[in-house]
């Protein structure tokens, strides 16, 4: 998996939309996007920038950081722009007719889910208990074997020494315009947008 988020001699960089925030309308709207990337995710970074700075991790990758930074406001933030670069990568606006997983995906979901749709209602069982803000990542851990992970707050599977895959952002403000309090809704609708393609490329073969 690539290094998303760009480090240049003045900091950490935001990654780029590789859409119009428009684009995943009607299941995230443009809103939604504008407020979710534009806002959120830039002050992850302006923070991330402002903790690191002066201090043993000045340099070091985003996930060098993750890995070896104390539990505090560096890991938190260090952690969200992570999960959040992770996350608007995993979206496409033009999905296939039919959205699924490909080959080389399938074959480890049916191994370790026994199917897709088994799978879904793992991730969205987890998404719909999942006490106030975090995450659930489908992710690979070290064995190859997948499993689904619930990531509280700025939690992350790199801090558990697993890659993660696909990430459900379960905050409130990933939601609140376009579903208001109907978490389990926006999350089923989520998987009309998933770029499959993008998610299978993340996988440890």
């Amino acid at each position: 998996m690539s290094e998303l988020v760009k480090s240049t001699h003045t900091g950490f960089q935001m990654p780029v939309l590789i859409y119009p925030t428009g684009a995943l309308t009607p299941v995230i709207s443009q809103a939604t996007v504008e407020l979710h990337y534009g806002k959120h995710l830039q002050t992850y970074v302006d923070n991330l920038n402002k903790f690191v700075a002066e201090t043993e991790f000045e340099g070091m990758s985003l996930r060098e950081i993750i890995s070896q930074a104390p539990p505090g406001p560096l890991l938190n933030n260090a952690g969200q722009v992570l999960n959040h670069s992770l996350y608007f990568e995993q979206f496409t606006p033009y999905p296939p007719g039919k959205n699924l997983p490909g080959r080389n995906l399938k074959e480890f979901i049916h191994f370790d889910f026994g199917n897709f749709e088994t799978l879904k209602k793992k991730m969205e069982d987890a998404a719909a208990s999942l006490f106030g803000s975090g995450w659930v990542w489908l992710a690979q851990e070290e064995s190859g074997k997948l499993s689904i992970i619930s990531c509280p707050n700025g939690d992350t599977p790199i801090r558990h020494r697993m890659t993660p895959l696909y990430g459900i952002d379960v905050w409130e403000h990933a939601y609140y315009i376009d579903y208001q309090n109907r978490r389990a809704e926006h999350v089923k609708k989520l998987w009309d947008i998933v770029d499959w393609e993008m998610v299978e490329s993340r996988l440890n073969i």
